[in-house]
């Protein structure tokens, strides 16, 4: 089978599961685990901060060890953390199915990119990363469906089922994984740092850079439904139209927007465009009093969203060694998980406590972010091409010709 059905398969099996947790979960820890709002908040808190911190090493046991069985492994993995949650009932058993779940599923997530970094060539890999991402978001609209059916039954069966489904789905991408090719593993060069990533100064910050941009999904999320319901006159149902908007859109033109981004130049005016567009939004949704600005301001917020994502997959990609993919990718990855973390109370007082001046200073933190990447990507070409340089004066004292560095390669 064509690897990137297999990994297109995957994904779909992943998100559908996802889809079911993120509708049902809340009240399934409420109704079911039997946990109060404030342990759930600070379960899944503890969860996805362990899940940040357990990225990178993952990903670089992916690099390792080979990222397919790697990949195999935490697909199971997360199965078993999800499977978990149906026999867990105490706060303590919750915080820790929690930390394997987060865990797993953010390892599973670098040991994928790296998966797809040694099967796709360099000059595709943007293309597919954004099939993938078409394919997530039907999936978790697929998967949100069937957690509105436990919603509607809302009873403890419904719930489990769900829950059950949702354990399957990754073992069912497990099964997927298998038909891939192996990438080979990379053996550690001795003397190099354990984790190079965390000495990546560059790459670090352009992780923090896709980290503010990163704060849309919050606020799609938690703060945009909020501010419909509390601060404008438009109808409650204007929340689910912005969700449904959002979602077909990325659907339907994700992969047409990634086209436009072949390198990482086209990469790094993609973001910063990216920046643009979501402060505009941003102004529009501070003034948007009616169904008809709310959904122009969402439409705003999903192009900025599709560019930054074509974007930030060049750059997380061409800026990685090719020997270190699952460790990069395993960082970058973070991002996510930082602004789901932070995201919430950082936007909540932001744009519900200040209103529209708040909702100018996001969107003045998404031009800036977007206006910074390129020149943070030139700093790490630049770090590369010196890295390159010694590397290639050691190889020749040593007799031997330099095997290149895959960011230069990029550039």
């Amino acid at each position: 089978m064509n690897p990137r059905r297999v990994l297109t398969l995957a994904q779909l099996s992943n998100a559908i599961g996802d889809g079911a947790y993120v509708v049902t979960s809340t009240l399934y820890f409420s109704r079911i685990v039997g946990l109060s709002p404030v342990e759930i908040g600070l379960g899944l808190t503890i969860g996805w901060a362990v899940g940040t911190v357990a990225g990178v090493p993952l990903g670089n046991l992916a690099d390792r060890r080979g990222p397919r069985g790697v990949a195999v492994l935490l697909a199971m993995a997360t199965a078993a953390g999800v499977g978990s949650f149906l026999v867990v009932r105490s706060f303590p058993l919750f915080v820790l199915a929690v930390c394997l779940y987060a865990s797993a599923q953010t390892g599973l997530s670098a040991a994928q990119q790296a998966l797809l970094a040694g099967l796709v060539p360099p000059a595709e890999r943007t293309h597919v990363r954004a099939v993938l991402q078409a394919t997530l978001n039907a999936g978790l609209a697929a998967g949100a469906g069937l957690g509105g059916l436990a919603l509607h039954f809302d009873t403890s069966t419904a719930y489990l089922a769900v829950f059950a489904v949702d354990a399957a789905s990754y073992l069912v991408a497990a099964a997927v994984l298998t038909r891939v090719p192996a990438v080979r593993a990379v053996a550690r060069v001795k003397g190099e740092p354990r984790l190079a990533v965390l000495r990546d100064r560059p790459y670090t910050v352009i992780t923090l850079l896709n980290t503010v941009m990163l704060l849309y999904r919050p606020l799609i999320s938690l703060v945009l439904p909020l501010w419909i319901v509390q601060r404008t006159d438009a109808p409650a149902w204007t929340v689910s139209a912005v969700l449904v908007l959002n979602t077909v859109c990325v659907v339907l033109f994700q992969v047409r927007v990634a086209r436009r981004v072949c390198d990482l130049a086209s990469a790094s005016r993609a973001v910063r465009l990216a920046g643009l567009v979501l402060f505009v939004s941003c102004v529009v949704f501070s003034q948007g009093n009616t169904v008809m600005l709310l959904l122009a301001a969402a439409l705003l917020q999903v192009l900025g969203e599709m560019m930054l994502a074509s974007g930030a997959w060049e750059i997380s990609f061409g800026l990685a060694p090719a020997d270190k993919q699952g460790q990069y990718q395993g960082f970058f990855g973070t991002s996510t998980a930082v602004a789901r973390m932070a995201g919430p109370v950082v936007l909540t007082g932001l744009i519900i406590g200040w209103g529209t001046p708040g909702w100018l200073v996001l969107g003045g933190m998404f031009a800036a972010a977007g206006a910074a990447m390129a020149p943070a990507v030139r700093w790490g070409l630049l770090e590369a091409a010196k890295t390159q340089a010694v590397g290639d004066d050691e190889d020749a004292g040593e007799g031997h010709r330099g095997t290149g560095d895959h960011r230069v390669e990029q550039a």
